[in-house]
């Protein structure tokens, strides 16, 4: 690596070392029956808690964001916990001696990690493409404001209407650490694969039992960590078979010519995650490696920790009211984050209430004492969730416009609409058994075979871990079926059920990883014929061996190898593709404050156009047309801005184009390539005449308006 970008790294983990090791007390305090006392989640509570404190105190306004408010927000935590630890010093001190060298463990694990995957970006740091530009721009449009919600920076002058909690996250390690955002989105992305293996290997590690061996833990670590953050699919088996096409219309691989010494066989990653029709089920190291900073990839370590916390309390005798508005925080950022989890992990919550209050002494017993408690939880948990999201929901409106019934009858479709559920004609789509199986008969052999050991182990003590792990499975089980029945109605209409199955089944993906961890080590320890022990890992090994190849095929296919090292600027690649702008873009980021709007062509989602606004955080006008018509809720609104800034960039009416800079308070007007490219009758001399030009470079040009 360059020495640059290991001294970005070490930067970096200090920032998280010096978190995690201030809120060690808090962790240690919930989590001090654990055999690592959740040492990893300290990170993870840390920047959870800063980060929620900062965004309400910019929210009401109390500070602005800045360096200052986010390090008077740790000085203060660091002070909280230095104060639980003076009061628990005598326990807590035991505790750090005698787990030394777990914590250092988990603590090498982590660094080695984020050198790991930030090695991994620099050969492609481009933040370009897919929808990278939607994630740096909302990060810089965080960085740029003083108080919350931040500005859309492709609708001004409204806030962003999307779960931007894990941006601001970015932003607020971006002020901690000192470094440029064009580093910090790829540090982010690295250190959201390190959490998500070391949070596993955490949970997995504690989910075995407390009498296991310091190296049997750790396997029962390693390995839902490797499935995790690394695992695929059984897709990976069309490697030894001819390539069907088109790309999108699978056939079972077994109909297809078996080609084992022309191995991989042209196999495409991304065929992994688009494998049902119409559909994406992507999973965490797919996200990893294309690399966009989104939601759902930034609440991973979230859902971790959310997850552990569950485990937990199922193991405790009894829960307490703080236990129950942590777990709503925790839904609260989730949330933010990526909304669907909130929901998804409030039924995992829910099984674990169910458990705590109706299953006694291994059986189960129903009373109206316990169903009133369960009310009064369940009441505790959404109480506090509505106030700790709050801030958030009162400026965001979710883009849903109802819930699609797939397959619905003739006489529903005629009735089209029924509350909130929806019945459209033609939208039946179902999934072939078959693809199932390729895409979850990895998770549910260890499924069955959990079910079958349980059934046919005599003797067999039942813990509150295998319990844990069959709620996991039953979730995710749930998740999976949803989308065969309904969908969540949003504007795309061919692939109406796409975003549904994706947000589902990327925790299920996650929760039958950790279950399947946990099975394999759990079987592997408890059955004594060897003949049994010898056929089910060879099973494994073969199994383990398909789905733990995909990060082969697409490490190497995204980054050309692991050839091309460049560095972590994730903007670099505009010095050669668009020098011009490169230099605009540094020049605005220097010198222009705030976040005055700016005039730049719009074009459609997944172009380039709205390069400068997407890399500075300054907003313009309207940026991709499509993203903002999701989040709108209706083109209606997006069109007449798509017009009103073809008319600026063409008209020869200078009142026409004073009204129309008026009407969208703008201070600075691009003109380059992607403009002339866009407007071929781009009249340039109106801007000579209402502003002043004051950058220019190439044929990119910034005017500034003098009005």
């Amino acid at each position: 690596m360059l020495f640059s970008d290991i001294i970005y790294v070490l930067k970096w983990f200090l920032v998280f070392l010096l978190i995690g090791t201030a809120f060690l007390p808090l962790t240690f305090s919930f989590f001090e029956n654990l055999k690592d006392k959740g040492y990893i989640f300290s990170k993870i509570i840390g920047i959870a808690i800063i980060s929620y404190s900062v965004f309400l105190l910019g929210t009401l306004r109390i500070l602005k964001f800045s360096q200052g408010s986010v390090f008077i927000s740790v000085i203060v935590f660091f002070l909280i916990n230095y104060g639980i630890f003076i009061m628990k010093k005598k326990h807590l001190m035991p505790i750090l001696k005698k787990n030394i060298k777990i914590f250092l463990l988990e603590e090498a694990i982590f660094l080695a990690g984020l050198f790991l995957w930030s090695y991994v970006r620099a050969n492609n740091s481009d933040i370009h493409g897919l929808e990278k530009f939607m994630d740096f721009g909302f990060l810089n449009s965080i960085l740029r404001s003083d108080y919350f919600p931040p500005k859309d920076i492709w609708y001004t002058p409204l806030p962003i209407n999307y779960y931007f909690f894990g941006h601001l996250v970015t932003a607020v390690l971006t002020k901690l650490s000192f470094i440029p955002s064009f580093i910090t989105y790829n540090l982010m992305l690295a250190t959201l694969f390190t959490l998500t293996f070391t949070a596993t290997f955490s949970i997995g590690m504690n989910l075995f039992e407390k009498s296991s061996s310091y190296m049997k833990a750790i396997i029962a670590g390693l390995i839902p960590a490797l499935l995790v953050s690394l695992g695929g699919n059984l897709t990976t088996s069309y490697a030894f078979f001819k390539p069907y096409v088109p790309a999108d219309s699978p056939v079972p691989f077994w109909q297809l010519p078996f080609l084992p010494f022309t191995f991989p066989n042209g196999y495409w990653y991304p065929n992994a995650t688009r494998f049902i029709y119409h559909t994406i089920h992507e999973f965490p190291i797919y996200s990893f490696v294309v690399s966009d900073l989104h939601g759902h990839v930034l609440d991973i370590p979230f859902v971790l920790l959310t997850i552990l916390v569950i485990f937990v309390l199922l193991n405790n005798k009894r829960i307490f009211t703080w236990n129950l508005i942590l777990l709503s925080f925790l839904f609260a950022v989730m949330y933010m984050t990526n909304t669907w989890d909130g929901p998804i992990y409030f039924l995992l919550t829910l099984m674990l209430l169910f458990v705590s209050n109706f299953y006694k002494d291994h059986c189960w017993l129903f009373s109206q004492v316990s169903f009133y408690q369960l009310l009064k939880q369940l009441f505790i948990i959404f109480f506090g969730f509505i106030i700790f999201s709050l801030p958030f929901s009162v400026n965001f409106k979710p883009f849903v416009s109802g819930i699609g019934v797939l397959c619905a009858p003739t006489f529903l479709t005629n009735i089209g609409k029924l509350g909130p559920f929806l019945f459209e004609a033609n939208h039946c789509q179902r999934t072939p058994f078959w693809q199932f199986i390729l895409l979850y008969g990895f998770f549910y052999f260890f499924v069955v075979s959990f079910i079958f050991f349980l059934r046919f182990k005599k003797k067999y003590q039942f813990s509150k871990n295998d319990i844990f792990v069959l709620m996991l499975i039953v979730l995710s089980t749930i998740l999976i079926l949803v989308p065969e029945f309904i969908y969540v109605k949003d504007i795309y209409p061919e692939h109406y059920r796409a975003n549904t199955m994706f947000k589902l089944v990327y925790e299920a993906f996650i929760l039958l990883s950790l279950s399947s961890g946990y099975i394999l080590v759990k079987l592997i320890s408890n059955i004594k014929n060897k003949l049994v022990l010898l056929s089910f890992c060879s099973v494994c090994f073969f199994l383990l061996s398909l789905v733990l190849i995909y990060p082969v095929f697409a490490i190497n296919s995204y980054y050309r190898d692991l050839k091309t090292y460049q560095d972590l600027d994730g903007t670099t690649y505009l010095s050669s593709l668009y020098p011009g702008d490169y230099k605009l873009i540094n020049w605005l980021n220097i010198n222009i404050q705030g976040q005055p709007v700016i005039l730049e062509a719009s074009g459609d989602s997944y172009t380039d156009y709205a390069r400068i606004s997407a890399n500075t955080g300054l907003p313009t006008v309207i940026g991709w047309s499509v993203h903002e018509w999701l989040w709108r809720g209706t083109y209606a609104i997006v069109a007449p801005r798509i017009a009103d800034v073809q008319t600026l960039y063409t008209t020869n009416n200078s009142v026409i184009a004073k009204n129309l800079i008026k009407k969208y308070n703008i201070s600075y007007v691009v003109v380059s390539g992607l403009e002339r490219q866009k407007y071929p009758n781009l009249n340039e001399q109106t801007f000579t005449k209402l502003g002043k030009l004051i950058f220019r470079s190439g044929e990119t040009r910034l005017y500034k308006i003098n009005f």
